[in-house]
């Protein structure tokens, strides 16, 4: 099969296309014959070495895949040869979902949804899980709260504002000039372009805030939280920040996504029930892994995906 190696860390150029044997299914597995695979932005932080998720090079990058199952191992009966599937499986370790070819566990995936091609359903899993594990395992969203989705119209954030939407909530977004008319396409009841003052000055009685950006945003988007509001981060949260919420009465959840097939069913209803649609950037072949990176270097609107 061909995939995407990298025999050192560094920039995109790391990236390149080699030959490597065909995966087996071992018991619980299933092969799939990728169609499409999400590039995210911890892809980017492995290949460049600032995450070891996956130890030293080489390895294959990816966690995101869509495709068909081509084999079956021992003791699989959920899924039969030739079914459209999609997943996260393995986070965070080695998916190696860039390539043709990906041998991963039947429990971490799922039917890919009707309503999304094989491009939207690879890059759907892990964006997706991470909104929607944010708001409702995490933030225990509830119909009629006030949530603020920060970077709304990121891969993430994009997704997050679809799905708190379709669970009855009343959302304020943040986004760059550029990307204000994409975060109201999504249906956010407020936009906010935050190079314009200060978020904290324009919005108050916030039940749920996710927080995808990190420095000093987490502590600042305290501000705008309730009593009893819960701040979901993706990144690392400070202890002065944690010590100042608790004295407000504010949960602070450090999330980090993992693998759930209940997940990818809920986020395939939403897809199919038309109240969830992934918009991707661009597409670019496995040849051209290092410049899809580069790409999403750039901070498009959506996702980014490779296709094989």
């Amino acid at each position: 099969m061909r995939a995407v190696i990298q025999n050192s860390v560094g920039g995109p150029d790391v990236l390149v296309i080699a030959n490597r044997p065909d995966p087996t299914p071992k018991a619980g597995e299933v092969l799939v014959r990728v169609k499409a695979a999400g590039i995210n932005p911890v892809d980017g932080s492995v290949r460049a070495g600032y995450y070891s998720l996956l130890g030293e090079p080489p390895f294959i990058l990816g966690w995101d895949i869509s495709g068909t199952v081509e084999a079956l191992g021992a003791g699989v009966t959920r899924f039969k040869v030739g079914d459209e599937v999609f997943g996260m499986p393995r986070f965070p370790k080695q998916a190696a979902a860039y390539a043709e070819l990906a041998a991963v566990p039947a429990d971490e995936i799922a039917l890919k949804p009707k309503g999304a091609d094989q491009v939207q359903a690879g890059a759907l899993p892990l964006a997706g899980l991470t909104a929607w594990q944010g708001l409702v395992r995490h933030g225990g969203l509830k119909s009629g709260q006030r949530v603020l989705i920060h970077a709304a119209a990121g891969g993430v954030g994009h997704l997050a504002v679809q799905i708190a939407k379709a669970r009855g909530a009343y959302v304020i977004a943040t986004a760059s000039p550029q990307k204000l008319d994409f975060a109201r396409s999504l249906g956010a009841d407020e936009v906010l372009d935050y190079t314009k003052g200060d978020f904290a000055d324009k919005v108050r009685d916030i039940d749920l805030v996710l927080e995808p950006i990190g420095g000093d945003h987490a502590e600042h988007s305290l501000k705008v939280l309730k009593r009893g509001g819960v701040l979901v981060s993706l990144l690392n949260v400070s202890d002065a920040t944690k010590t100042q919420a608790s004295a407000r009465g504010i949960r602070v959840e450090r999330m980090s996504v993992v693998p759930d097939r209940e997940g990818l069913l809920e986020l395939a209803r939403l897809i199919d029930a038309n109240k969830l649609t992934v918009h991707v950037a661009k597409s670019f072949p496995l040849e051209q892994a290092g410049a899809a990176h580069a790409f999403l270097a750039t901070r498009p609107i959506g996702k980014v995906a490779l296709t094989a």
